[in-house]
């Protein structure tokens, strides 16, 4: 079976437990602290592990990150590529409120330390029918992005988070593009997701573009096709890797031969899964627990 080759980040993330989130100029206190493994790479990797994928994980993290390797390792995921480096580990600083909503900080550390050496060793495991996942966490998109079209493979591109560089991204060879309706807004400059959607789908006719709407589900288009699926309802308690969990099942269910709907569906009954426990990769639901909900729904 072709495999997931994420060149994606790793960060430890600092989860607050708070009533409201705090504006500007607001202190608020929080119920409670706790460390959990995160970054958007590391989740989608552990995602997509334990949806059945043979994943390949690409990256760096600092002397405090090993522990992020192991967590990876353990759930079958090939680690032996991520560099140790002296640069500390990316970190985000997280509060989650009493329904679940979430707002993040995130500083790049190691994850903004991606070189030359780590595009080669992604482009060498690179056999067709493979994907490339990309996150927006880390340096140098621009080349990756050049590389990849050079070499004509496939590329998955997760624009999460949008924070100016994209604006200089070209994109006419990604495959798959997978945005939330805040980057949705700010790639297409159109704020209704459904308008945004049919600029970027216009701009790339030959890409997948998929646009998450959380409680409001997802809309999927490529050239004039368009679907809308419906979320699945469930209790919230923490949203802050649902993103991370649809896309690493969405990958896995793609790589394993399934049509755009059902890897959609089984990527969206992950991240529904997800937002009932609390933390980022400690939330990723395994995969027998997936299929029984998509039973029962």
């Amino acid at each position: 079976m072709p495999k997931l080759i994420n060149l994606g980040s790793l960060c430890v993330d600092n989860v607050y437990s708070v009533d409201t989130i705090a504006t500007a100029g607001e202190t608020v206190a929080s119920r409670n602290h706790a460390v959990f493994p995160g970054g958007k790479g590391l989740n989608q990797s552990l995602a997509a592990s334990k949806a059945g994928a043979t994943v390949h994980h690409i990256g760096c993290v600092g002397e405090d990150g090993n522990w992020l390797k192991e967590i990876l390792a353990d759930a079958g995921v090939a680690v032996g590529d991520i560099r140790q480096i002296e640069t500390r580990s990316g970190h985000a600083v997280i509060q989650v409120d009493s329904v679940g909503q979430n707002s993040i900080v995130i500083s790049g550390g190691a994850n903004r330390s991606i070189q030359a050496l780590d595009r080669d060793i992604a482009f060498a495991l690179m056999q067709s029918g493979d994907w490339l996942l990309l996150q927006n966490e880390i340096n140098d998109i621009e080349a990756i992005l050049e590389e990849a079209g050079d070499r004509g493979v496939n590329v998955a591109f997760n624009v999460a988070p949008v924070d100016g560089r994209e604006e200089n991204y070209c994109l006419d060879d990604v495959g798959l593009l997978i945005v939330n309706e805040v980057e949705a807004a700010a790639l297409a400059q159109q704020p209704d997701p459904d308008t945004a959607l049919d600029a970027l789908c216009d701009r790339y006719p030959a890409a997948h573009v998929v646009l998450t709407l959380g409680r409001e589900g997802l809309r999927h288009g490529i050239g004039d096709h368009r679907d809308k699926l419906a979320a699945y309802t469930v209790n919230a308690v923490d949203e802050t890797a649902a993103g991370d969990a649809f896309v690493g099942y969405l990958m896995a269910g793609l790589l394993s031969g399934e049509e755009y709907t059902k890897a959609l569906l089984l990527g969206s009954a992950a991240g529904a899964l997800a937002v009932t426990q609390e933390g980022a990769a400690s939330s990723i639901p395994d995969y027998a627990d997936v299929l029984a909900f998509q039973d029962s729904n």
